[in-house]
């Protein structure tokens, strides 16, 4: 016997409000990259859109939400698509700071800011790729890179991304 009501759980996406909060989450974040001179040179567009667009899928797709960037982009790659650019602790401190006052504009229950910052931090983490002090751009002495990318829980199986795709940190 059942009382009729749904039992199945709602996603994080579901639960801070879908596709709206997202796109106010990486609005609010590119409105501060745009003005960051060590952050806006590692996005080839002069329009922070197409990143943004990336972005937002992205972290949608991450959270529990539509699956549109691995069926428009293949699998996330996020450290492949970021070695190409000079990821140092400035720019990763840089970027966090970006999200955490776009974050803060969400005002999302405590324990769903907590969740969705601990994220951001470890992925912040994981893109850094040289201690060099030098600006964004192509990492110098050819170094290997490790290219692991942030797996989450809501990442379904994707078809691997083209080998010529060019590289893009808005992911």
């Amino acid at each position: 016997m059942t009382d009729g009501t749904d039992a199945s759980p709602l996603s994080f996406y579901d639960e801070v409000g879908g596709h709206e909060t997202f796109v106010r989450l990486v609005d609010g974040f590119y409105r501060g990259v745009a003005t960051d001179d060590v952050l806006k040179p590692m996005y080839p567009e002069e329009d922070l859109g197409p990143a943004a667009e990336r972005l937002t899928m992205f972290l949608e797709q991450y959270w529990g939400g539509p699956t549109t960037y691995s069926e428009r982009r293949g699998h996330p790659r996020l450290r492949a698509r970021h070695n190409p650019f000079h990821v140092n602790p400035d720019a990763r401190d840089r970027w966090l700071r970006h999200m955490r006052a776009s974050l803060d504009e969400l005002d999302l229950p405590p324990l769903h800011d907590a969740t969705l910052w601990d994220y951001l931090e470890r992925a912040a983490m994981a893109m850094v790729n040289t201690f060099e002090a030098s600006p964004i751009g192509p990492p110098s002495g050819g170094r290997t890179a490790f290219t692991a990318s942030v797996a989450g829980p809501h990442h379904p199986p994707v078809p691997k991304a083209p080998a010529d795709e060019p590289p893009s940190p808005g992911t």
